[in-house]
């Protein structure tokens, strides 16, 4: 695991990954779902969903995301967040994000609280 990329003047995550959070927070609560999640493509748009879960679909919040980048464009992605009660970011979640973003891609994983519990990279 890696440490938290953080901003300088708090040692929290930097304002762009904060705003991930806040928007993958967002997703969960507004929709009620287990998870939600954002990333942050190469030009900074974010694509911010939910976990999908249907009788003939089921989708990882973060999976979803990922998807929709692609579906919009995206060829990279700078970040991704998670906000979940799990303990860590499942295997397919990671394949998914370093897929489109590469092994280094950061991926930050909150609690429903909205705080940063840890950052792994994709890869």
């Amino acid at each position: 695991m890696l440490a938290v990329m953080s901003d300088q003047s708090t040692g929290g995550p930097n304002p762009e990954d904060r705003k991930i959070v806040t928007l993958a927070r967002s997703a969960r609560a507004r929709n009620a779902v287990p998870e939600g999640a954002a990333v942050r493509d190469e030009t900074g748009r974010t694509y911010v969903a939910g976990s999908v879960t249907l009788p003939s679909l089921e989708l990882s919040a973060l999976r979803t995301a990922v998807a929709m980048a692609v579906a919009s464009g995206a060829t990279s992605l700078e970040a991704a967040a998670v906000v979940s009660e799990a303990e860590q970011v499942p295997a397919e979640d990671l394949a998914a994000v370093r897929d489109l973003g590469g092994p280094a891609t950061p991926v930050l994983l909150a609690g429903p609280d909205g705080e940063v519990r840890s950052t792994v990279t994709a890869g």
